[in-house]
């Protein structure tokens, strides 16, 4: 796996920590989901939005077909970057956000608030599915099979999320069980919101008769369920480069202190 940059200034194609992609674009508006960096240009027509369109294919240049992805309503133009070939964010993502907004501007166009309010019912998100399992690689083939999914680019292993080639339905990924759960439900929702959005998103699933299950990873996610116990995350990439860090520690520190248990054994 390829370390991740905590700067953009690591090189236009090295793959950034998701504090680096988010800083690098969060004052332009842009918001950092499951990955992928995402805005929201909202449009008063099919037309106009077409022309949106055609202004973020033009600031990507060379590189649009390999980084941008759209989604474009009458409404709305929903626009991502990633590297597509790597399925991660990278520093010329980063430089082809602020080339797209600043080329919007150019046309009058701008990336939509990232809170939810009246003006703005719907900022940008992204959905996945998690399904518990006991045994991963025995379940994996039929939820690829079963929803058409495929392997994200660079990783197909017996354990690895799925994704949809067309980009329209969820990824899903696989959270190992130590042992069965049949008093819980097995398949959750993980809702990515922009990190600036969580609070008030938590705030309206209590308000609509939800409650909080765990806060202990708050702010990589929060467990929410209904009445019934039906359970969904609210996610953001806040905490996770620093908790990814801070378990790799331990798991040096724990194969030292084997290493040298093995050392003094007679």
């Amino acid at each position: 796996m390829t370390a991740a940059a905590d700067t953009p200034s690591a090189g236009p194609d090295t793959p950034l920590s998701r504090t680096a992609a988010s800083r690098a674009t969060e004052a332009i508006g842009w918001r950092l989901l499951l990955g992928t960096l995402c805005a929201s240009v909202p449009v008063d027509s099919l037309a106009r939005a077409v022309q949106v369109a055609e202004t973020a294919v033009a600031a990507c240049g060379q590189d649009a077909d390999g980084h941008l992805r759209m989604d474009v309503r009458p409404d709305r133009v929903e626009l991502s970057l990633q590297d597509r070939s790597i399925a991660t964010v990278t520093g010329r993502d980063t430089d082809l956000a602020h080339a797209v907004t600043a080329e919007l501007a150019g046309i009058g166009a701008a990336v939509a608030p990232t809170v939810t309010s009246d003006a703005n019912p719907r900022p940008v998100q992204m959905l996945e599915l998690a399904i518990d399992a006991l045994d991963i690689p025995a379940i994996r083939p039929f939820w690829k099979a079963v929803l058409g999914l495929a392997a994200e680019a660079g990783d197909d292993g017996p354990k690895s999320p799925l994704v949809d080639p067309a980009g329209q339905l969820p990824a899903i990924w696989f959270q190992q069980m130590d042992a069965p759960r049949p008093q819980r439900n097995r398949i959750h929702f993980d809702m990515a919101v922009a990190h600036d959005e969580a609070d008030q998103r938590i705030a309206a699933a209590l308000a609509a008769g939800g409650h909080l299950v765990s806060d202990a990873e708050a702010r990589a996610f929060w467990v929410l369920a209904d009445a019934e116990g039906n359970e969904v995350c609210i996610c953001t990439w806040q905490d996770r480069d620093e908790r990814q860090a801070a378990r790799a520690a331990e798991r040096a520190a724990a194969e030292a202190e084997r290493g040298a248990d093995s050392a003094v054994s007679p």
